[in-house]
């Protein structure tokens, strides 16, 4: 680099060479009486006639290069990525290759397996702490592959405990088809929950409406107190292995635990059924329904003056009465202590009655009713034909026709029996028509499947919202308000769900959810 001066009087240039571009450096300066006047000139020297070393050579290749490289991306995260689709025969030898096509003879327990079969990692836990949880919930400690033949759905007990331990913040929660699975079996075991608790104590508290009977049931299963059942089956450690659980904040010890327990009981009504439900929550778990912190709150109560069934009468059923009881081989209902639990026996007073041959023929035709039944004894049909038209009956008593004299003769009760077995009917649903989907998505679609506005939507589609018996002030406020009259429309909807659990059993719930009524028809928006 070269750098020429010359001064003038008039004048002052400047020459240099330098590995800048072309350009010229001509400084503003206005022309006044204060100085001499400035003429600057700069002279750029070929980078090839600069030495190998220079810096000024290197420079100018740098910024040659970087010319040419794109400026940096942020890469998206990896699950954003689209991963091409699989060609047919990898589409094939997965399915074929997964557990949850190995079962026929239980599609339900099937589908809730994990997509993949179990590898070292899976195993490992299995061998390390299986026998503890076990232990804890009161099984025998050999492997469940020794619990007879094929047909016994326990022999997949070891699979789903597993996967029920595998909360989200878990170790494991990384794999697909451990996170998958976990979600899955609680999206489930809510469900069950729900059920179990809601049977109960229909049948343990037969004059109790339903409001104090889910304040009971979230003081024992709400997540505000699953930490509590967890340490007494001393199950913390399995679920928190390197933190004490009692030291951690609400927000970090909730979440998981709910996971868990909610998991725990979807993996235990598949192998082992309702009555197990019951033993793990009351004997493992030792939740009291007689504990002070269980009480609903006080309230006015209406005066009760009806009967009871006789098995009601003086006595409160424990849950050992509700596990252990297998209604005979002659009996009218499939669940008909569930029956007696929900439709009062002076229902017979309103049998014969306007409503009677007026609208129960057009309720009945609509829904299928009755039902062919191989039954041993035709006085037997006789019976159980009369017991459904009195509770059909019962489910479209408004509450402001009955209520204020008689607390039990309206939909209430079977309204929330029909609301619990619809939502485990449509999870079950969901579970075996979605292999791969995990279960928040589940859950978004089920929400989503059985909203209110359209379980009353799916009644007034059949013309059903005509038959509803109203008291005559309710009628006439009712007759122009469609926002008073859905909501009794989506209550009588669902007690004719609970009507038919009680008597037919689930079966026939899917049949009206998926056949006349057609639950499916409003298709949910993508999640």
């Amino acid at each position: 680099m070269e750098l020429c001066s010359t001064f003038k009087p008039n004048s002052f240039d400047l020459s240099f060479s330098s590995s800048l571009p072309h350009f010229s450096l001509k400084p503003h300066i206005k022309s006044s009486n204060l100085g001499p006047k400035f003429h600057v000139l700069a002279v750029t020297v070929d980078p090839k006639e600069l030495p190998q070393n220079s810096p000024q050579r290197l420079l100018k290749e740098l910024s040659e290069r970087k010319k040419l490289v794109s400026p940096k991306r942020k890469i998206p995260p990896k699950r954003f990525i689209l991963k091409p689709p699989l060609d047919d025969v990898k589409l094939t030898e997965r399915f074929l290759n997964s557990p949850q096509l190995s079962l026929k003879s239980f599609p339900l327990l099937s589908s809730c397996l994990p997509c993949s079969r179990l590898n070292n990692a899976d195993k490992a836990w299995i061998d390390e702490y299986l026998v503890e949880a076990k232990q804890c919930l009161g099984y025998p400690l050999e492997s469940s592959e020794s619990y007879g033949d094929d047909d016994n759905p326990a022999k997949q007990f070891d699979t789903l405990l597993y996967l029920a331990f595998q909360h989200p913040k878990c170790e494991r929660t990384n794999a697909r088809h451990v996170r998958s699975g976990h979600s899955r079996l609680g999206f489930l075991g809510e469900y069950v929950l729900e059920l179990a608790m809601c049977e109960f104590f229909l049948q343990r508290y037969p004059r109790e409406s339903p409001g104090p009977m889910r304040e009971r049931v979230y003081a024992l299963i709400g997540k505000r107190y699953t930490p509590k059942w967890i340490r007494n089956a001393s199950l913390q450690n399995l679920i928190f292995p390197y933190d004490d659980m009692d030291k951690l904040k609400r927000l970090d010890r909730e979440p998981p635990v709910k996971s868990v327990f909610w998991a725990l009981f979807g993996a235990i009504y598949l192998c082992f059924g309702m009555p197990e439900v019951y033993r793990v929550l009351f004997e493992v778990f030792g939740m009291d329904p007689e504990a002070e912190d269980c009480q609903p709150k006080l309230r006015r109560q209406l005066e009760d003056v009806d009967y009871v069934s006789v098995e009601f009468e003086g006595r409160k059923l424990s849950w050992q009465d509700v596990a252990a009881y297998k209604p005979p081989e002659d009996a009218l209902f499939a669940h008909p202590r569930v029956f007696r639990a929900c439709v009062p026996p002076g229902m017979h007073r309103f049998r014969g009655n306007v409503w009677d041959y007026t609208s129960r023929p057009q309720v009945m035709q609509t829904l299928g009713y009755p039902l062919a039944m191989n039954d041993r004894i035709p006085e037997i049909t006789e019976a159980r034909n009369i017991e459904l038209g009195l509770g059909l009956q019962l489910a479209f008593f408004h509450p402001s026709k009955y209520k204020f004299e008689h607390p039990r003769f309206c939909f209430e009760r079977l309204e929330y029996l029909g609301q619990k077995i619809q939502d485990l009917v449509m999870a079950e649903r969901l579970l075996m028509k979605h292999l791969d989907a995990p279960g928040r998505w589940l859950q978004e679609r089920h929400r989503r499947l059985v909203m209110n506005k359209f379980c009353g939507r799916y009644l007034r589609e059949k013309n059903l919202h005509r038959y509803i018996i109203y008291s005559e002030e309710v009628q006439d406020a009712f007759e122009h308000n469609r926002r008073l009259r859905n909501p009794a429309t989506t209550s009588v909807q669902q007690a004719i769900h609970g009507l038919s659990y009680a008597i037919y059993g689930k079966p026939d719930v899917r049949r009206l959810m998926f056949e006349v009524f057609d639950f499916e028809q409003i298709q949910p928006k993508v999640v």
